[in-house]
């Protein structure tokens, strides 16, 4: 169903089941999947693919030209997987031709007036809270959340499985399965409340919550505290995603807290 006060560019492909609110805007080059739904004055630009079922809420802008003086008119295009919701005014801005596209997985909740910037790369079942604001280059892995009124700094990875507190400035990556919290950002433990809904057994989050007590509170710098772990631990997927994420950071990972008590892992 589309509404009569909709515009609709001609080439903009949409399935037959899609429904327009009145006061949309959808330009060229736009294709978009069986079941979603789009909300009043929305603005769907140039090189958006959006999936099935997704909802898309009044006043969201998806697909706009990067906040990027490097930007040079190159076709690029924002992805959405399906069943994703995004709600009021949320800002997600196409790729460059550094990647080509930005995209935000299937399954995902970016709230209001969050905002995904250029050449991210959302993986699925993610949650932005309110305010979050995500700079360019951002990759952030599956099953991952980030609290009210997050800042996230460019290029920064967010590994999956991972909860930032709500109000925090994100500048340097952070390890999949843990917690990270407090100013500056810091290690708070691991994720374990989040890694029970997803039917980790509670032997698989001992084993995670070890590793990190290696690296984080055992005294050693991070590649001794990764020998160690490899040596150590047996491999297992878990103990894999974390020392490849370590050893593959480009910003360097959160380090711990070091005022008051040492060790903030949760007993299990």
């Amino acid at each position: 169903m589309i509404h009569p006060h909709t515009y609709i560019h001609p080439s903009a492909k949409l399935a037959p089941n899609v429904k327009v609110d009145p006061f949309t805007v959808i330009h060229p080059n736009v294709e978009i999947g069986e079941g979603t739904w789009i909300g009043s004055n929305v603005t769907i630009m140039e090189g958006a693919r959006i999936g099935k079922n997704c909802r898309i809420f009044p006043g969201a802008v998806i697909s706009a030209i990067p906040q990027d003086l490097k930007f040079e008119g190159e076709d690029s295009l924002v992805e959405i997987g399906d069943s994703t919701t995004i709600r009021e005014f949320v800002t997600i801005n196409r790729g460059t031709k550094e990647r080509g596209k930005t995209s935000v997985g299937s399954n995902c909740l970016i709230q209001a007036y969050s905002h995904i910037a250029h050449d991210c790369q959302i993986g699925n079942n993610c949650i932005l809270t309110n305010n979050t604001q995500m700079a360019g280059h951002v990759v952030m892995g599956d099953w991952s959340i980030l609290a009210g009124m997050c800042a996230v700094h460019q290029f920064v990875q967010i590994g999956q499985h991972a909860y930032i507190g709500g109000g925090s400035l994100v500048s340097k990556d952070v390890p999949p399965f843990i917690k990270a919290a407090r100013n500056p950002l810091s290690y708070a433990g691991v994720n374990s409340v989040g890694l029970k809904r997803r039917g980790f057994t509670i032997e698989r989050i001992n084993h995670i919550l070890d590793i990190y007590r290696v690296l984080y509170n055992k005294g050693l710098n991070t590649s001794q505290a990764l020998e160690f772990i490899e040596e150590e631990y047996p491999a297992t997927d878990e103990r894999d995603d974390i020392l490849t994420f370590v050893r593959e950071s480009g910003r360097g990972i959160i380090k711990r807290y070091t005022k008051g008590n040492n060790d903030d892992d949760l007993a299990i």
